[in-house]
């Protein structure tokens, strides 16, 4: 192994350790998830005392205004939140919670490795449908929503990862995502961008998918497999194959699978999206339109 094990003074454990207990039990408790957002980012941001001021009537500039009015996520608002069929019930708990672990990612503790991975943590067993043990999860991670994705146990997820949940989202166990990976469960129409299609999109156990890959909607990383740097995964990853380029597809078997592996006619990924596809409902009374503004009809053939 390359690691060591690290651990903070007493002092600061203490304080770390007690800090998150208290943020983790008043968001499990009946208190409004906005109140605790708004006074844990105050609290880290070290603004507490400016914003009791300006509760007292003290005067405060426009700009200062709005700082402090963005701790609340109520005063905020998110590209997800945009979106036509996310569900409106989970998605206002979720909002509030992928607020507290982005604008906590803007703070300098945030580059308190211990510190942080532990608050995310915690955070992520709340915003996640489900988030295993001892995950360790790094700067700068951004979600769709947070509600659809799955992780399991021992999951590492380095620096400026995304995780699009549009659709759903399934990471296994000990699986590892490295720095600037995307992972996809949405897809848009080739003529009319507008038209979205969510799918499930699944990283199994022990698959490693490494530095700026892109795995496309609906696709299987299978078990034990690697996805090489900067490839674009199209297809199911077969359990064991290593891929690689865009698009991506196997140029070997992880040494000692060869016998259990799946061989693959010219490396080419097979392509089961439609398998995955996750239907939706839009609202009836919903307001449609073309946000571009655009005539999306072909021209008309000559004569």
């Amino acid at each position: 192994m390359t690691k060591r094990h690290v651990s903070l003074p007493d002092g600061a454990e203490a304080g770390v350790r007690g800090f998150i207990d208290e943020v983790d039990e008043r968001l499990s408790s009946e208190e409004d998830t906005c109140e605790v957002v708004r006074d844990t980012l105050i609290d880290l941001h070290g603004d507490r005392e400016r914003w009791e001021a300006w509760q007292d009537g003290e005067s405060v500039p426009r700009a200062e205004r709005v700082r402090l009015q963005g701790y609340d996520p109520c005063n905020a608002t998110l590209e997800s939140e945009y979106y036509a069929e996310k569900d409106e019930e989970q998605f206002q708990r979720s909002k509030h919670l992928q607020w507290l672990w982005r604008q906590f990612d803007a703070t300098p503790m945030a580059d308190n490795v211990d510190f942080a991975l532990r608050f995310r943590q915690m955070l992520g067993n709340h915003l996640f449908a489900e988030c295993g043990d001892d995950c360790r999860f790094f700067k700068g991670i951004s979600v769709t929503y947070g509600h659809n994705i799955e992780v399991g146990d021992n999951v590492v997820i380095h620096d400026g990862v995304h995780l699009d949940d549009r659709g759903k989202l399934t990471i296994g166990d000990r699986a590892s995502i490295s720095d600037g990976v995307h992972l996809y469960s949405h897809d848009h129409d080739l003529v009319d961008q507008t038209e979205v299609r969510n799918f499930h999109t699944i990283v199994e156990d022990d698959a490693r998918v490494t530095y700026d890959a892109m795995v496309r909607a609906g696709c299987r990383v299978g078990e034990n497999s690697v996805v090489g740097a900067r490839s674009v995964v199209q297809g199911d990853v077969p359990a064991h194959h290593v891929v690689v380029g865009s698009p991506a597809r196997s140029v070997r078997v992880k040494p000692g699978w060869e016998e259990v592996a799946d061989e693959l006619e010219d490396g080419r990924l097979p392509d089961r999206q439609d398998e995955r596809e996750i239907e939706y409902d839009l609202p009836d009374d919903l307001d449609q339109f073309d946000e571009f503004q655009r005539d999306l009809q072909p021209p008309s053939s000559p004569q």
